[in-house]
């Protein structure tokens, strides 16, 4: 796969996420965000694999790979977290 479509077909994921996420309604945000936070884990799994490669770019773009999905697993959590809040009851 070169390089040119490779960079085409993640310029249409991107549209074709942008365009499923603004569909989705509100009260279903939560349990979503709870499964993205479990298929980010499995690409913390591929970037800690992709950091233990051969040769000093694969190291680098696998340890930034890796400190960009947990941040995205993290605030994920955080924010699930934060939505659940809003429903406890008062007491």
């Amino acid at each position: 796969m070169t390089i040119t479509i490779a960079v085409i077909i993640f310029v249409l994921a991107m549209f074709v996420g942008l365009e499923i996420i603004t569909k989705v309604p509100t009260q279903l945000h939560t349990p979503l965000m709870s499964g993205s936070n479990a298929i980010s884990g499995i690409t913390i799994i591929g970037a800690l694999l992709a950091a233990a490669g051969d040769g000093p770019v694969s190291i680098i773009l696998g340890t930034l790979a890796v400190a960009a999905a947990t941040i995205n697993v993290v605030g994920g959590y955080l924010v699930t977290d934060r939505m659940l809040r809003m429903f406890r009851r008062k007491t």
